[in-house]
């Protein structure tokens, strides 16, 4: 059965990067412009794996991620142009279990997903 790999990203061109990758891999994916319509999808089926933005219209990714955690140790990816350490670490110190900085490299991301 394949992998379903929740997108929660509001720039639809990332969002559209990142599935094709995803899906020339062989994952379902699952695509939110908000973290509103992630809560929803979490709440009535998972995915298995989360690519998170942290900049995201209404409530952030972080609070996201706070709240998945709740329940849930799904693992979740956090992609971000915030670069600086401090975002790092409150990124991974709130449940993420990686970050990578925008720009990258939809080939690192999906290598990144394989391994968890």
């Amino acid at each position: 059965m394949k992998q379903t790999i929740g997108i929660v990203e509001d720039d639809p061109n990332i969002r559209d990067i990142v599935k094709a990758y995803l899906e020339k891999e062989g994952y379902h994916v699952a695509e939110m412009e908000s973290a509103e319509a992630a809560w929803e999808l979490f709440q009535q089926d998972p995915p298995d794996l989360w690519v998170l933005d942290i900049m995201l219209p209404g409530m952030d990714g972080y609070e996201f991620c706070k709240q998945v955690r709740k329940d849930s140790q799904v693992p979740i990816i956090i992609i971000s142009a915030k670069d600086e350490e401090v975002d790092r670490i409150l990124g991974l110190e709130l449940g993420g279990d990686d970050y990578l900085t925008k720009p990258f490299s939809p080939r690192e991301l999906v290598a990144r997903v394989k391994r968890q």
